[in-house]
């Protein structure tokens, strides 16, 4: 692995260790600012790894990222989210 990939790895790591640092940061959130989120992360790694010739299942990334699988992830931390947010979220992903 050359050096600005090894760099580009530690970014992503430190990445998803400060997202499940902030398990309060919900997805809409993120999709509202942001424009992508932690299942946005999850599609991304399944497309990379494709790109690669490799197979990843959208489950196991989702675990990747969240760091436990998403049933479980979403049980404890994801709230139901407010008509405000909603309404943001329509308004901005058209």
């Amino acid at each position: 692995m050359d050096r600005q990939t090894e760099i580009e790895a530690a970014v992503f790591r430190r990445l998803l260790q400060h997202l499940d640092e902030r398990k309060d940061v919900q997805n809409i959130d993120l999709m509202n600012l942001a424009g992508f989120c932690r299942n946005c992360l999850s599609k991304w790694y399944v497309a990379a790894a494709e790109e690669r010739g490799l197979e990843i299942d959208y489950e196991a990334a989702r675990e990747r990222v969240y760091g436990e699988p998403y049933a479980e992830w979403k049980a404890k931390y994801q709230k139901e989210a407010t008509p405000e947010q909603l309404k943001k979220f329509s308004e901005t992903h058209k």
